[in-house]
């Protein structure tokens, strides 16, 4: 009996995925709920796993495909014992078993990808030595062998009659990189960064963008965690954290400017009265922002636990496609890369975004006299379709006093 294996149900703004590695070839026998393939959407990967357990039939979409949710990506054989696990397998298997010599000189198997990059670099698949499943050469193996030092020539260097002819118009640059041997890569874009370019463009687009910039005093959150850092860390078993002040004052600054919580629909404005704060997460797959859902409703300790947890499942890959939506406001921190300045982009739909920088101890005038503070430069981006820019100016100048005087906190959310 032939099971049909497809593409999972995504989220509801995911419309499409692409297909990763295969973890299974044709013929190779599988177990109930193991991971056959990775599908990476433009929010998160998502295993498919094995209904039951069988030999895989076939393959319909290889590496590198895009596929639609409830496509078919592959069949399966149930099979009822081990006999005829051995005989499905034989039947299903694309070529009989190669003896050991016939192993040694055959062509590798190689995925679409790497076929292609192998082509484009000019390199020959024979000469890779694949680490994928049964040796197939993976895309990372063409890199590292791309990449790989080349040894100098014994022979003398091809005359210029002997070298192949270069197209008549080849680009400059890559006529220094031939002449010059210098070494370029080319690889796909991910779907996650196709995705972050489509957003950060309609972002662009749809909206009216100014940024407003402010500055403030760290002084006091900075001697408020020292003192309570090491009972706040054994009571919670977590940091007493900036981010968790930063969100308390976000929150009671957006409860004062409403409009800065809110998202423009057609010709209306919904002006939200729920908190569901985003947190902007670096990963080695680019920028996330999972949702830290009622953060009005939250305890610092809630905060910087709830924050830690979202942005540990980020990094990992772990984090579910609900998360990453329907958030209501912003916060994004470059100072944890040592940035000082920056003009946060908007996270369509939402209509402001806060951006956090280095903390730097800079000269300051305190009361006639020249003192030495730790300050941070904020960023308030806005769409200025719906917020004015004196509501914008007003709303980072009420996150200031907030975070100067940390005590009012308590009492503003």
């Amino acid at each position: 009996m032939a099971v049909e294996i497809r593409v999972p149900q995504l989220a509801e703004s995911v419309v499409e995925a692409t297909v990763g590695k295969w973890f299974k070839a044709p013929g190779e026998s599988v177990q109930q709920d193991e991971v056959i393939t990775e599908l990476a959407t433009d929010k998160v990967n998502v295993e498919v796993f094995a209904p039951v357990a069988g030999i895989l039939a076939s393959i319909t979409h290889p590496e590198g495909d895009v596929v639609g949710p409830n496509e078919l990506l592959a069949t399966l054989t149930v099979l009822e014992n081990a006999e005829t696990n051995v005989k499905a397998a034989t039947v299903a298997s694309p070529e009989p078993p190669p003896s050991t010599a016939a192993v040694e000189v055959h062509k590798p198997v190689a995925t679409p990808v790497a076929e292609k990059m192998a082509a484009a670099s000019g390199v020959n698949i024979d000469q890779i030595r694949g680490s994928g499943p049964n040796g197939k050469v993976t895309i990372e193996d063409v890199r590292q062998h791309v990449a790989a030092p080349t040894p100098l020539p014994t022979t003398p260097a091809v005359t210029e009659r002997q070298a192949p002819p270069q197209p008549a118009l080849q680009p400059i640059a890559a006529l220094l990189s031939t002449s010059l041997n210098r070494r370029e890569e080319r690889e796909p874009l991910s779907r996650l960064r196709l995705t972050i370019i489509r957003n950060l463009k309609q972002s662009e687009s749809d909206a009216v963008r100014l940024t407003t910039f402010n500055e403030v005093d760290m002084t006091a959150i900075m001697e408020l965690r020292k003192r309570r850092r090491d009972a706040f860390k054994e009571k919670h078993g977590v940091n007493l954290g900036f981010m968790s002040f930063f969100t308390r004052a976000s929150v009671g600054a957006l409860k004062a400017f409403p409009y800065l919580n809110s998202e423009i629909q057609g010709n209306d404005v919904i002006k939200k009265f729920f908190y569901d704060i985003g947190i902007a997460v670096g990963t080695d797959k680019g920028l996330m922002v999972p949702v830290l859902r009622d953060a009005d409703r939250k305890s610092f300790a809630e905060i910087e636990l709830g924050i830690g947890d979202l942005a540990r499942r980020a990094r990992e890959g772990k984090i579910a496609l609900p998360e990453l939506l329907g958030g209501t406001f912003t916060i994004t921190n470059g100072g944890t890369y040592g940035s000082l300045m920056s003009t946060p982009i908007l996270n369509s739909p939402q209509t402001a975004i806060l951006g956090m920088h280095k903390i730097q101890d800079r000269p300051m005038a305190v009361n006639g006299e020249v003192v030495i503070r730790p300050m941070m430069y904020l960023a308030l981006s806005y769409d200025h379709r719906i917020v004015d820019g004196s509501d914008a100016v007003r709303f980072l100048v009420r996150i200031k006093e907030l975070l100067e005087d940390p005590e009012a906190l308590l009492l503003e959310v």
